[in-house]
């Protein structure tokens, strides 16, 4: 599964640069399928239908704190032995996204997706 960012977020900044997808942006910022990643051009993600291009802009998940894109989101898996924004958030608002399920293989293929 992703992780989220929960409303008790303080808006802090510490899993941002954390992130080895770069899957975290703060609220109201615009974010990239191509940023932190080796998606380049019109790509179909994973498991999905349609086409986008990596290296567009898309619309903020949240305006208010700092949001997970789950579409990047590998719970850093192939990176670290747990998810870095969950292990230096300081109010631990970094918790699994019930509705992003995802076995440590999808995690895995994701992430040697993005990291072609």
């Amino acid at each position: 599964m992703a992780i989220i960012i929960t409303d008790e977020c303080i808006n802090c900044g510490a899993c941002e640069p954390e992130c080895p997808n770069n899957a975290i942006y703060e609220g109201g910022a615009e974010w990239k399928y191509a940023e932190g990643t080796g998606l380049r051009g019109i790509f179909t993600p994973l498991g999905q239908s349609g086409e986008i291009d990596a290296d567009a802009n898309q619309n903020p998940v949240s305006m208010d704190v700092y949001y997970i894109v789950s579409d990047k989101c590998t719970e850093c898996v192939g990176f670290h032995d747990e998810p870095q924004c969950a292990a230096v958030c300081p109010v631990d608002c970094c918790v699994d996204d019930p509705a992003h399920r995802e076995s440590n293989e999808q995690l895995l293929a994701k992430k040697e997706f993005m990291h072609l």
